[in-house]
Protein backbone atom coordinates (compact mmCIF):
# COMPACT_ATOMS: atom_id res chain seq x y z
CA UNK A 1 0.00 0.00 0.00
CA UNK A 2 1.18 3.49 -0.86
CA UNK A 3 -0.02 6.32 1.38
CA UNK A 4 -0.91 9.21 -0.91
CA UNK A 5 -3.76 11.03 0.83
CA UNK A 6 -1.89 13.77 2.68
CA UNK A 7 -2.62 17.46 2.18
CA UNK A 8 1.04 18.42 1.90
CA UNK A 9 0.74 21.66 3.86
CA UNK A 10 4.51 22.15 4.07
CA UNK A 11 4.74 21.80 0.28
CA UNK A 12 2.43 24.72 -0.44
CA UNK A 13 2.02 26.45 -2.82
CA UNK A 14 3.10 23.46 -4.96
CA UNK A 15 0.31 21.31 -3.53
CA UNK A 16 -2.44 23.88 -3.96
CA UNK A 17 -3.18 22.46 -7.41
CA UNK A 18 -1.26 19.17 -7.44
CA UNK A 19 -1.28 16.32 -4.89
CA UNK A 20 2.17 15.75 -3.43
CA UNK A 21 2.71 12.27 -4.96
CA UNK A 22 2.33 13.78 -8.45
CA UNK A 23 4.93 16.51 -7.98
CA UNK A 24 7.66 15.94 -10.57
CA UNK A 25 11.22 14.82 -9.92
CA UNK A 26 13.31 15.09 -13.08
CA UNK A 27 10.11 15.25 -15.11
CA UNK A 28 8.55 12.15 -13.52
CA UNK A 29 5.90 12.12 -10.77
CA UNK A 30 7.34 11.14 -7.39
CA UNK A 31 4.93 8.23 -7.02
CA UNK A 32 6.10 6.74 -10.34
CA UNK A 33 9.48 6.03 -8.78
CA UNK A 34 7.71 3.97 -6.10
CA UNK A 35 5.68 2.09 -8.69
CA UNK A 36 8.78 1.25 -10.71
CA UNK A 37 10.76 0.10 -7.67
CA UNK A 38 7.89 -1.99 -6.31
CA UNK A 39 7.31 -3.67 -9.68
CA UNK A 40 11.02 -4.46 -9.98
CA UNK A 41 10.87 -6.16 -6.56
CA UNK A 42 7.84 -8.23 -7.52
CA UNK A 43 5.13 -6.15 -5.82
CA UNK A 44 2.53 -5.76 -8.57
CA UNK A 45 -0.81 -5.66 -6.71
CA UNK A 46 -1.06 -2.24 -5.07
CA UNK A 47 -3.56 -0.29 -3.02
CA UNK A 48 -3.17 3.50 -3.00
CA UNK A 49 -5.26 5.80 -0.82
CA UNK A 50 -6.22 9.26 -2.01
CA UNK A 51 -7.39 12.43 -0.33
CA UNK A 52 -6.43 15.99 -1.25
CA UNK A 53 -7.02 16.48 -5.00
CA UNK A 54 -7.21 12.69 -5.06
CA UNK A 55 -9.04 12.45 -8.36
CA UNK A 56 -5.83 13.47 -10.13
CA UNK A 57 -4.01 10.29 -9.12
CA UNK A 58 -6.29 7.72 -10.82
CA UNK A 59 -6.72 10.14 -13.70
CA UNK A 60 -2.96 9.95 -14.34
CA UNK A 61 -2.14 6.41 -13.26
CA UNK A 62 -5.38 4.60 -14.07
CA UNK A 63 -5.33 0.96 -12.99
CA UNK A 64 -1.55 0.82 -13.32
CA UNK A 65 -1.43 -1.56 -16.27
CA UNK A 66 0.71 0.77 -18.37
CA UNK A 67 3.33 0.58 -15.60
CA UNK A 68 3.15 -3.17 -15.12
CA UNK A 69 1.16 -3.12 -11.87
CA UNK A 70 -2.45 -3.40 -10.76
CA UNK A 71 -3.75 -0.49 -8.68
CA UNK A 72 -6.86 -0.46 -6.53
CA UNK A 73 -7.81 2.97 -5.21
CA UNK A 74 -9.05 3.73 -1.70
CA UNK A 75 -10.63 7.19 -1.77
CA UNK A 76 -10.90 8.92 1.60
CA UNK A 77 -13.61 11.37 2.69
CA UNK A 78 -12.90 15.13 2.71
CA UNK A 79 -11.87 14.93 6.36
CA UNK A 80 -8.55 13.09 6.01
CA UNK A 81 -8.31 9.85 7.99
CA UNK A 82 -4.62 10.18 8.92
CA UNK A 83 -2.28 7.24 8.43
CA UNK A 84 -3.93 4.71 10.70
CA UNK A 85 -7.47 5.52 9.64
CA UNK A 86 -6.51 5.41 5.97
CA UNK A 87 -4.92 1.98 6.32
CA UNK A 88 -7.87 0.69 8.35
CA UNK A 89 -10.30 1.79 5.63
CA UNK A 90 -8.20 -0.05 3.02
CA UNK A 91 -7.90 -3.34 4.97
CA UNK A 92 -10.71 -5.06 3.01
CA UNK A 93 -8.76 -4.29 -0.18
CA UNK A 94 -5.46 -5.48 1.29
CA UNK A 95 -6.69 -8.88 2.41
CA UNK A 96 -5.71 -11.04 5.40
CA UNK A 97 -1.98 -11.40 4.71
CA UNK A 98 0.87 -9.07 5.81
CA UNK A 99 1.33 -6.13 3.45
CA UNK A 100 4.04 -3.65 2.52
CA UNK A 101 3.41 -0.02 3.44
CA UNK A 102 5.29 2.98 2.07
CA UNK A 103 4.73 6.70 2.49
CA UNK A 104 4.09 8.36 -0.83
CA UNK A 105 6.21 11.40 0.06
CA UNK A 106 9.54 9.70 0.70
CA UNK A 107 12.35 8.94 -1.71
CA UNK A 108 14.69 5.99 -1.31
CA UNK A 109 16.76 3.47 -3.20
CA UNK A 110 15.83 0.84 -0.61
CA UNK A 111 15.59 -2.60 -2.30
CA UNK A 112 12.08 -3.73 -1.38
CA UNK A 113 13.02 -7.34 -2.07
CA UNK A 114 14.94 -7.24 1.25
CA UNK A 115 11.74 -7.00 3.26
CA UNK A 116 10.54 -10.16 5.01
CA UNK A 117 7.38 -11.59 3.51
CA UNK A 118 6.04 -12.13 7.02
CA UNK A 119 7.11 -10.08 10.06
CA UNK A 120 8.08 -11.95 13.21
CA UNK A 121 5.53 -9.92 15.15
CA UNK A 122 2.89 -7.41 14.09
CA UNK A 123 5.22 -5.07 12.21
CA UNK A 124 8.68 -4.83 10.67
CA UNK A 125 10.08 -1.31 10.19
CA UNK A 126 12.90 0.03 8.05
CA UNK A 127 14.89 2.58 10.05
CA UNK A 128 17.35 5.12 8.68
CA UNK A 129 19.79 7.76 9.90
CA UNK A 130 18.15 10.84 11.36
CA UNK A 131 17.85 13.73 8.90
CA UNK A 132 18.68 17.25 10.02
CA UNK A 133 15.02 18.17 10.33
CA UNK A 134 14.35 15.18 12.61
CA UNK A 135 17.57 14.86 14.58
CA UNK A 136 15.96 13.24 17.64
CA UNK A 137 14.82 10.19 15.68
CA UNK A 138 11.89 7.91 16.44
CA UNK A 139 12.79 4.43 17.69
CA UNK A 140 15.65 2.32 19.01
CA UNK A 141 16.84 -0.75 17.11
CA UNK A 142 18.23 -3.39 19.45
CA UNK A 143 20.97 -5.86 18.51
CA UNK A 144 18.40 -8.67 18.26
CA UNK A 145 16.33 -6.69 15.74
CA UNK A 146 13.64 -5.60 18.19
CA UNK A 147 12.34 -2.04 17.79
CA UNK A 148 11.43 -0.15 20.95
CA UNK A 149 10.32 3.34 21.90
CA UNK A 150 13.03 3.64 24.54
CA UNK A 151 16.78 3.34 24.12
CA UNK A 152 19.58 5.26 22.45
CA UNK A 153 20.62 6.05 19.82
CA UNK A 154 17.30 6.45 18.10
CA UNK A 155 16.83 6.12 14.36
CA UNK A 156 14.13 7.54 12.07
CA UNK A 157 11.25 5.44 10.79
CA UNK A 158 11.57 5.59 7.01
CA UNK A 159 7.88 5.13 6.27
CA UNK A 160 8.66 1.69 4.79
CA UNK A 161 7.31 -1.32 6.65
CA UNK A 162 5.60 -4.69 6.58
CA UNK A 163 2.44 -4.81 8.70
CA UNK A 164 0.02 -7.50 9.73
CA UNK A 165 -3.68 -6.58 9.55
CA UNK A 166 -3.93 -7.80 13.15
CA UNK A 167 -2.08 -4.62 14.18
CA UNK A 168 -5.44 -2.87 13.72
CA UNK A 169 -7.47 -5.29 15.86
CA UNK A 170 -9.93 -3.35 18.00
CA UNK A 171 -9.77 -0.22 15.84
CA UNK A 172 -12.88 1.51 14.52
CA UNK A 173 -13.41 3.43 11.30
CA UNK A 174 -12.44 7.07 11.49
CA UNK A 175 -9.47 9.37 11.83
CA UNK A 176 -6.47 8.09 13.81
CA UNK A 177 -2.67 7.93 13.47
CA UNK A 178 -0.51 4.83 13.02
CA UNK A 179 2.15 5.77 15.59
CA UNK A 180 0.23 4.82 18.77
CA UNK A 181 -0.57 1.38 17.34
CA UNK A 182 3.11 0.76 16.62
CA UNK A 183 4.11 1.92 20.09
CA UNK A 184 1.55 -0.37 21.72
CA UNK A 185 2.91 -3.28 19.68
CA UNK A 186 6.47 -2.33 20.67
CA UNK A 187 5.52 -2.45 24.35
CA UNK A 188 4.50 -6.09 23.79
CA UNK A 189 7.68 -6.96 21.88
CA UNK A 190 5.79 -7.31 18.61
CA UNK A 191 7.83 -4.98 16.35
CA UNK A 192 11.07 -5.87 14.58
CA UNK A 193 13.19 -3.74 12.30
CA UNK A 194 16.28 -3.26 10.21
CA UNK A 195 18.71 -0.42 9.55
CA UNK A 196 19.18 0.89 6.03
CA UNK A 197 22.21 3.05 5.31
CA UNK A 198 21.38 3.91 1.71
CA UNK A 199 19.68 6.93 0.16
CA UNK A 200 16.46 8.05 1.86
CA UNK A 201 14.75 11.45 1.92
CA UNK A 202 11.60 12.89 3.40
CA UNK A 203 10.37 15.12 0.57
CA UNK A 204 8.44 17.40 2.87
CA UNK A 205 9.28 20.90 1.61
CA UNK A 206 9.70 22.60 -1.78
CA UNK A 207 13.40 23.04 -0.99
CA UNK A 208 13.94 19.30 -0.45
CA UNK A 209 12.01 18.53 -3.61
CA UNK A 210 14.15 20.95 -5.61
CA UNK A 211 17.34 19.44 -4.15
CA UNK A 212 16.23 15.93 -5.08
CA UNK A 213 15.25 17.09 -8.57
CA UNK A 214 18.72 18.54 -9.13
CA UNK A 215 20.47 15.41 -7.88
CA UNK A 216 18.38 13.01 -9.97
CA UNK A 217 18.86 15.12 -13.09
CA UNK A 218 22.63 15.18 -12.47
CA UNK A 219 22.70 11.40 -11.97
CA UNK A 220 20.73 10.85 -15.17
CA UNK A 221 23.04 13.17 -17.10
CA UNK A 222 26.15 11.48 -15.71
CA UNK A 223 24.79 8.06 -16.74
CA UNK A 224 24.36 9.04 -20.38
CA UNK A 225 26.99 7.61 -22.75
CA UNK A 226 29.58 10.10 -23.86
Amino acid sequence: MILAAGRGERMRPLTDLTPKPLLPVAGKPLIRYHLDALRAAGFTELVINTGHLGEQLPAMLGDGRDGGVQIVWSAEPPEALETGGGIFQALPLLGPEPFLLINGDVWSDYPFIRLPAVPAGLAHLVLVDNPLQHAAGDFFLAADGAVTENGEPKLTFSGISILRPELFAGCAAGRFPLGPLLRQAMSRGQVSGEYYAGDWRDIGTPERLAELDREVRFTMLAAQPR
